[in-house]
């Protein structure tokens, strides 16, 4: 093994990374190494000001609205429209658009849109809806719909257009989520008793379900339970191809590589408060595909370790938001199932937390975060903000070259009103970007980060006649994308 072999290798493992084979890429190991270490300096120095726009339709802003792969994607649950369009396409990239009007996304008469999930990588479009079977409130049946995000046709790695759910006799659904990574799309749901269901211990329960979607249109993969008091709240992720984490007070770690029995547990790591308004955030997007298009696959050297990334928690109850390291949940040596694991064990060491007092200015993707920080003056009556790049990897501090602040000592955050206290201690350099966002008639909506590109989601509340008054609706919106 060379010496630049070598270094490329202790390069990518302190940047969390993977390399992608590929027998037809012919770049010297020596410019590779180089490639990977400018990409990730570039981070660190990336001009904020020198960004291309493109224009939202208002409609966008008041949907469901994400950015993945590179696209922008979003439900309207009201109006029951979706629409995916691509953001400044590059030509090695797949590029998918669509525009589904009201009443496309399903076409059983009758029926009730639960939740949409768009996958760009895989070309794939998942709708869970609900259908009246009965007199009863309780007869409504849930279905999820697969076909190809490109169109309405079967996607052509699905084993079946329809999904089979399994039902708790005498629930009705009052929501619903769908979570997918490569071939595992789980549902998440929360239920009410009907009068008829009598003998149960509670009236209200939750069910999980996944299914290995490529391979079978049913699935014995379910999780349920009850709901313990009014305030529960739940969410989850995949942590790769066979692990999941189901959150709920705690971070409960399942493993789903067998699909045909219920997720076995195998840790619970316990938080140190109460998760309300919980939701948690992993992003996939780095993480190469085996569906992905070839020519996608050819221009790729590196992709992210799904094991070694960042999980971001967020609640709307304290404004905390929670950036944990993914190695913890496969590093289990030692730890016994039947015991839950103290926060003080775990958390501290593996854990960055934040103030913030709103989720949507947090987005993280592989071992970056990027931050919007409100700035206010004394008095103002508008909220401008400034961007904070966080880089987690092991190998930050050396690929910095001097720029940046390296945050090494520990931080403690406030909890609630009872004033307890957090400190916790997960090593970071931070860059503060030199531009601020927001005026009085625009904000600073909402911020996503991908492998290459920061976007950036404002909206203008100006009505643009000479009163210069406020509407309630947004008047236009726009996307900035930052190339880096």
């Amino acid at each position: 093994m060379s010496s630049s072999e070598l270094q490329y290798i202790i390069e990518l493992s302190g940047q969390r990374l993977l390399p992608v084979l590929n027998m037809d890429d012919r770049t010297p190991i020596s410019k590779r190494l180089q490639l990977l270490r400018d990409k990730a300096h570039a981070w660190f120095k990336f001009n904020l000001h020198s960004f291309e726009t493109v224009s939202i339709l208002t409609e966008l802003y008041s949907a469901g609205t994400f950015v993945a792969n590179g696209h922008l994607c979003s439900w309207d649950d009201d109006e029951d429209s979706a629409m995916i369009i691509p953001i400044l396409p590059k030509p090695s990239r797949r590029q998918i658009e669509h525009d589904w009007s009201p009443g496309t996304l399903c076409l059983v008469p009758g029926s009730t849109n639960l939740d949409v999930f768009m996958d760009p990588a895989q070309n794939l479009l998942a709708v869970v809806y609900a259908v009246p079977g009965g007199p009863l409130q309780s007869d409504d049946t849930v279905h999820i719909d697969l076909r190809a995000l490109n169109g309405n046709s079967l996607h052509h790695q699905a084993a079946g257009r329809s999904l089979f759910l399994s039902g708790l006799q005498g629930f009705k659904t009052d929501d619903a989520k769908l979570e997918g990574f490569e071939r595992h799309i789980a549902l998440q749901r929360r239920q009410h008793g009907m009068p008829v269901a009598s003998g149960t211990s509670s009236d209200r329960m939750w069910q999980l379900q996944i299914w290995d979607w490529q391979h079978s249109t049913a699935s014995n993969c379910v999780l349920s339970g009850t709901f313990p008091d009014t305030h529960y709240e739940n969410d989850l992720c995949f942590l790769g191809s066979n692990r999941l984490l189901f959150v709920t007070d705690n971070l409960n770690l399942y493993s789903i590589e067998d699909m045909s029995q219920t997720p076995q547990l195998l840790a619970c790591f316990l938080m140190p408060v109460p998760l309300l308004g919980l939701e948690c955030f992993l992003s996939m997007d780095d993480i190469q595909c085996s569906s992905e298009p070839q020519m996608q696959a050819q221009q790729t050297m590196y992709t992210s370790d799904p094991k070694d990334r960042l999980l971001c928690i967020t609640t709307t109850s304290c404004t905390q938001v929670f950036i944990i390291s993914t190695r913890i949940f496969f590093d289990l040596d030692g730890m016994a199932v039947a015991t839950p694991i103290p926060w003080k064990c775990w958390g501290p060491a593996n854990t960055r937390i934040f103030r913030h007092t709103d989720p949507s200015a947090v987005h993280v993707s592989g071992n970056r975060v990027l931050q919007a920080f409100p700035v206010n003056l004394p008095h103002s009556i508008h909220t401008e903000y400034i961007l904070h790049v966080m880089d987690f990897s092991p190998l930050a501090v050396t690929n910095r070259r001097g720029l940046g602040r390296v945050v090494k000592e520990p931080s403690t955050v406030g909890i609630g009103k009872s004033g307890e206290s957090l400190t916790t201690s997960l090593p970071y350099v931070e860059v503060i970007l030199d531009r601020k966002f927001g005026s009085n008639v625009s904000e600073l909506e909402e911020v996503w980060v991908d492998q290459d590109r920061i976007y950036l989601l404002n909206v203008n509340w100006e009505r643009g006649d000479e009163t210069f008054v406020m509407s309630l609706a947004p008047q236009s919106s726009w996307l900035e994308v930052i190339d880096v």
